[in-house]
């Protein structure tokens, strides 16, 4: 055979192969096994296995239309030419693995013992602390480590092909706590963002400002954001799961921003003890402030350092006031404040519903899971629970929500049925 017919059936039994592997990949819903609380939503499931499913089928005929141009004018092309193609084929399909991949580290963990079962109790909680209209689906994993992450719905995965659900990673270590609350809703917070323009809208009316302390918060506004969105819908739970988050080494509290947009560890819990006071006033505020600076004295740092984080410490109130009273387009005339404010999560309020279900906890399962997990976030910090008996209390809830998601879920779907075969 001569080299180039050698080439020619290389890359005819290399691109038979492709198909061959891609064949193996089949949808989620027919090889994984899980109890059904566990499983996703309708929604997350079905987005997820017909996107992937569409970027196999893409593939399949790509791989077709080069085998067809290799049987006919590409027989006569060099074999630079049809390797160069078959290598752009190969490439696209590692990307479709990718994209497998990814969504494989978020579906089968649905399958672990309790943690499956757990992972769709977040579920439910993340989608009640969106709430916004047009809100994606949204599917949870664990993973090791203590930050959490979201791959935001329309951005970019491998190829380049657009993320069809919001996937939120969130610590094992995390589990389960009121804290597992503050690192989700904040990614959630995120998305909120996202779908709202948010940072569009704030940052330019920072960057206005002069000074070096609002260049700093215009550029770490986007993880502050989240933080106000967390806050917003958690209260003090929010800002306590931030403390756990961030009680790292005295250095790396206070190490410099730099281009990273988180901000300064130190003065992020302070931001957020000061978004809390804005939003739902209470003495409680000072306190964690105080004992924050008690953790962390800002001592002993380098003089021009100091100069400056005490600027942005000073500033914190200006800042926090001119966030709140920014008018996004998308909130059609109402200030980020108005909107964000939520009379339930006042400080009192939460204290009252905690004690109206303290001896009935049962109860606790009926109501939102934000407000839920803010109310034991609220007990938490007055020392009314402990936090053994948290850790029981929101296991047993997120095994609740699950259920009832997908109770209500098969209920829905036996409804439409049942309508659908009326005579």
């Amino acid at each position: 055979m001569s080299a180039a017919g050698t080439a020619h059936w290389y890359l005819e039994q290399e691109a038979r192969a492709l198909v061959t592997r891609l064949d193996r990949v089949r949808p989620f819903a027919v090889h994984e096994t899980m109890v059904p609380a566990a499983a996703l939503a309708p929604t997350a499931q079905s987005a997820i296995d017909q996107f992937l499913i569409r970027g196999r089928r893409e593939l399949r005929a790509l791989i077709g239309g080069y085998l067809r141009w290799l049987a006919g004018p590409g027989r006569a092309a060099a074999p630079e030419e049809q390797q160069r193609r078959f290598t752009l084929l190969r490439l696209r399909f590692n990307d479709v693995l990718s994209q497998f991949d990814l969504f494989t580290e978020v579906i089968t963990q649905r399958s672990e013992h309790a943690t499956g079962v757990w992972l769709s109790g977040l579920d439910v909680l993340a989608t009640d602390a969106l709430r916004l209209p047009d809100a994606p689906p949204i599917a949870c994993y664990l993973a090791r480590g203590p930050g959490a992450a979201i791959r935001r719905v329309r951005t970019q995965l491998p190829g380049g092909a657009a993320n069809p659900v919001a996937i939120i990673r969130v610590p094992r270590e995390r589990m389960v706590g009121h804290g597992i609350a503050s690192s989700l809703v904040h990614e959630v917070g995120h998305q909120a963002a996202a779908l709202l323009s948010l940072v569009e809208v704030v940052r330019p009316t920072l960057a206005a400002r002069s000074g070096p302390e609002w260049a700093s918060w215009s550029r770490w506004i986007s993880e502050i954001l989240a933080d106000l969105w967390s806050v917003s819908r958690l209260g003090t739970g929010s800002t306590l799961g931030l403390m756990a988050v961030v009680s790292l080494p005295r250095w790396a509290v206070f190490r410099p921003g730099g281009a990273d947009p988180h901000p300064v560890p130190w003065l992020r819990v302070l931001v957020s003890c000061a978004f809390g006071r804005a939003l739902y006033p209470h003495r409680q505020w000072d306190a964690l402030s105080a004992l924050w600076r008690g953790l962390y004295p800002p001592r002993g740092l380098a003089p021009g350092y100091a100069e400056l984080l005490g600027r942005l410490e000073a500033s914190i109130p200006a800042f926090v006031d001119h966030v709140l009273a920014v008018r996004p387009p998308a909130l059609g005339g109402a200030t980020l404040g108005d909107h964000l404010v939520l009379p339930s999560r006042r400080p009192e309020r939460l204290l009252a519903f905690w004690h109206a279900f303290r001896d009935r906890p049962a109860g606790l399962g009926a109501q939102p899971p934000t407000l839920v997990f803010a109310a034991v976030g609220q007990a938490r910090a007055a020392g009314l629970i402990t936090p053994e008996a948290e850790s029981r209390l929101l296991g047993r809830l997120l095994t609740h929500w699950a259920l009832r998601s997908s109770l209500d879920t098969a209920a829905a779907c036996s409804t439409h049925t049942i309508e659908e075969n009326k005579p």
